[in-house]
């Protein structure tokens, strides 16, 4: 076979397999049993899977390891050794007929600050699985059905440091953002900073409903992509087996359309088959495939876990946040100095309400360790804003240590001329998808005329384009030196930014008010040198946002420029303007969340501010506010607006998680309270499980969270629990509710046997059950009380069953 990146560069549709789960059920595979697993037990079967597809006319085999990393197999197995039995059977069946594809799924484990597992342990438990399938002959390595961009940034990073082997990512989706709140935009955005060399979408639901997240992440996609749906939805038969309706010719004729979208490779997922495949393939036939042509000329984009912004010629100007620096702040510095976040949370939330996109987070104190403070006021940032950062340090192991914990594509503030720098963080920043800041700086002269600064850029380009970093990574700093000293500072700068636009179409940025220093009415220096700068080409700054009169020339100036269609955002945000001459600038009325109206305990619980309620409430204590009231009155009330808003697809689960742990923390204070007055009696309890064979908690997790934070007692069993378990802990505990969860439809058959043990002893306990897989069809079949898709549903079902 050839090298699998030839044929990413050739003008043929290629076509992947299909589903293994129903599949491998249906030729003997126990329900709830792992199918890794039990393939070491059955390889003669994982061969005629194999072997089915490659007849079928797949070019890629996908190997039957997508759930074999340690956290999914347990403790007893050798991921090593199972990943790469089983490539070694995909590679023996594929032969040079076909390409061997190391399927890597999600652990079902989050990362800090949403679970336990640090990036670092999530990138080692990977490198461990992949291993295995690179010595068993893999052609690539594809990481498929991830719903968090943390981890699938994570299988990248694994793939990078354990091989040279192409890499394959794809997301599912539910409708227009994963379960953890990225959209298609934003995932296609990071895995192209990560240079991932094909980018795709796989399970989710039927065909039909995939062609939106086709559409959506093509204004920006110039990679080659992949699209595998599912047969249909699933369901039940009348055997109680899990079943995919949409059989193979009705599959062909509406996954074909993918190829005219712009897909390179097609295949299918769960309930597909051979037959699909092969469907699939006569349908497209052989019609051409040309490179996606992005019509978005964004030069540079900037990712968090949920949000996409894009710099460019075109784009709107983007400031960045100047304010989470400790210089000339003796309150953020004394905190800083004592690890403490607070001032810096403040900074971030004023900059976002007045429409800063990017944050500048710089910790540089004296008596600080940068390693260990940058990384952890990261963690804290990313838990409670979406706004992407910008990891500003002088110590490259410091901004090391910030790349490990940030879950999207920050920007590095930044790469100079200083001996050593590009080839330390240069090669991090390619890893990791991080676009840098070049700064024109060799040793400690300041390069003063425009001609100097562009011969150390181009100095700096070639020695990154040796490191292999692209040119989407990289945005010049033009560098702005006080024109108070140095009259011809400005020109010079504008210069600059011209030639970066205009000869290498490099995007600029610039530390705005040092143009000004030591001059009187700096602002109008300032706002006057923006509007200059962005004439020229800029396209970033580095500012303070709470300027009117900067966000009023940056507005008016994106008009001018036409990069305001039909003026909409400065009519938007000037219909009332009067001449204030300058000031404090106006909040945007979308930063984020709006609390103005709502008591301070709960919109903290709104806005997840996990650290300052329990001040908040001894503030209501103070008062002489008794416990149960500020459940009842400001706590309640709180996660019930958080619910609605995750309903509303205004939160996702991050904000969702942010705000349940907050009111955890306020409950922790008032709980003696509530006890003391008595408000400490009884609750409903419901005990949680998700089924034998199926070790996924995630959601079954959260549920226990939200179930909590709305009165009842939870008793959590774990995962891999067995129906007999169930029942005697809800006997035991006197629930009025068994909650049981199952996220593959290979053990989401295990929930009736929960069901008829609690008929067969005649208790009286509802019992509802969840999961990706979980439909209305399927809670009927089997005689359970009620259904959920997500947690906050859950605890609605609940209190309805014990009203």
């Amino acid at each position: 076979m050839p090298d699998f990146r030839a044929i990413l560069r050739d003008d043929r549709i290629y076509f992947f397999d299909g589903g293994y789960g129903t599949l491998l059920q249906s030729r003997g595979l126990p329900a709830g049993l792992s199918p890794e697993l039990w393939g070491l037990k059955a390889p003669e079967v994982i061969r005629g899977v194999h072997r089915d597809y490659l007849e079928a006319g797949a070019d890629v085999l996908t190997t039957n390891t997508f759930g074999g990393s340690r956290p999914k197999l347990g403790l007893d197995a050798d991921p090593y050794q199972l990943n790469r039995a089983m490539t070694r059977i995909a590679r023996e069946v594929a032969g040079d007929r076909a390409f061997v594809a190391a399927s890597i799924g999600p652990t079902g484990h989050f990362v800090e600050p949403l679970g336990e597992l640090t990036f670092r342990e999530l990138v080692e438990i990977f490198r461990e699985q992949i291993r295995g399938c690179v010595d068993g002959g893999a052609d690539l390595i594809l990481g498929e059905t991830h719903f968090d961009l943390a981890e699938a940034r994570a299988v990248v990073v694994a793939a990078r440091l354990e091989c040279r082997l192409p890499v394959a990512m794809s997301m599912t989706f539910e409708g227009d953002a994963s379960l953890t709140g990225t959209s298609p935009l934003t995932f296609v955005d990071t895995m192209q900073n990560m240079g991932v060399e094909l980018i795709g979408t796989n399970c989710s639901a039927g065909p039909e409903r995939m062609v939106d997240t086709l559409a959506a992440w093509a204004p920006r996609l110039a990679t080659p992509s992949f699209a595998e749906a599912n047969a249909g939805l699933p369901e039940l038969d009348d055997a109680g087996n899990t079943v995919f309706r949409l059989a193979p010719e009705p599959f062909a004729e509406q996954a074909a359309r993918f190829a005219d979208m712009g897909a390179k490779f097609l295949g299918g997922c769960c309930g597909t088959t051979p037959e699909h495949i092969r469907a699939l393939r006569a349908r497209v036939g052989d019609r051409s495939w040309k490179r996606p042509e992005p019509t978005d000329d964004a030069r540079m984009v900037l990712t968090s876990r949920s949000v996409s912004v894009p710099i460019g010629f075109s784009h709107p100007g983007v400031i960045i946040g100047e304010r989470i620096n400790p210089t000339g702040k003796a309150q953020l510095t004394a905190e800083l100095q004592e690890g403490i976040h607070t001032e810096a949370v403040r900074f971030a939330a004023e900059q976002i309400e007045l429409g800063a996109p990017v944050l500048d987070v710089n910790v540089g104190a004296p008596m600080v360790d940068e390693k260990t403070l940058l990384p952890g006021l990261i963690k804290t940032l990313i838990g409670r804003f979406t706004a992407p950062l910008s990891i500003d340090s002088n110590d490259s192991a410091a901004v090391e240590a910030g790349l490990w914990v940030y879950p999207g594509s920050p920007l590095v503030n930044s790469i100079s001329g200083e001996p050593g720098k590009m080839e330390a963080l240069g090669p991090l920043c390619k890893l990791f998808g991080a676009p840098f800041i070049l700064l024109p700086i060799v040793g400690r002269k300041l390069p003063v005329t425009a001609g100097e600064r562009l011969a150390v850029i181009e100095d700096l380009l070639v020695e990154a384009e040796g490191l292999g970093i692209p040119r989407r990574l990289i945005m010049v700093d033009a560098l702005a030196l006080t024109v108070s000293s140095k009259p011809e500072a400005a020109r010079h700068s504008l210069e600059v930014m011209r030639r970066c636009r205009d000869d290498w179409g490099l995007p600029t940025t610039i530390g705005l008010s040092n143009i000004s220093f030591g001059l009187p009415a700096r602002e109008l220096l300032n706002s006057t040198f923006l509007s200059l700068s962005m004439a020229s080409g800029l396209c970033s700054f580095i500012s303070n946002p709470n300027s009117a009169r900067i966000q009023e020339t940056l507005h008016a100036a994106e008009v001018l420029l036409d990069r305001d269609p039909q003026a909409a955002r400065y009519i938007g945000r000037f219909s009332e303007w009067t001449d204030g001459g300058g000031g404090a600038a106006a909040p945007v009325a979308d930063s984020g969340p709006q609390t103005p109206d709502l008591p301070p305990v709960q919109a903290a619980v709104v806005k997840g501010d996990r650290d300052g309620v329990v001040a908040l409430v001894e503030v209501e204590l103070g008062r002489g506010m008794a416990a149960m009231s500020i459940v009842n009155d400001l706590l309640i009330p709180g996660i019930l607006a958080v619910g609605e808003k995750y309903e509303r697809k205004e939160y996702f689960l991050p904000q969702l998680l942010q705000s349940a742990e907050t009111m955890q923390t306020a409950f922790g204070r008032l709980r003696p309270l509530l006890e003391a007055e008595g408000g400490g009696g009884r609750k409903p309890v419901v005990v949680m499980a998700t089924v034998e064979g199926d070790i996924h908690d995630i959601g079954k997790n959260i549920v226990c969270l939200m179930l909590r934070n709305h009165g009842f007692e939870v008793v959590d069993l774990g995962k891999d629990v067995a129906a007999e378990r169930i029942v005697d802990a809800a006997q035991e505990h006197g629930a009025a509710i068994i909650g049981l969860s199952a996220l593959m439809t290979t053990t989401m058959v295990r929930m009736e046997d929960t069901v008829k043990m609690v008929r067969e002893r005649g208790l009286d306990i509802r019992v509802i059950i969840g999961g990706a897989v979980v439909t209305e069809k399927f809670c009927t079949a089997i005689g359970a009380d009620g259904w959920s898709t997500d947690a906050v549903r859950a605890v609605k079902l609940a209190q309805s069953l014990v009203a």
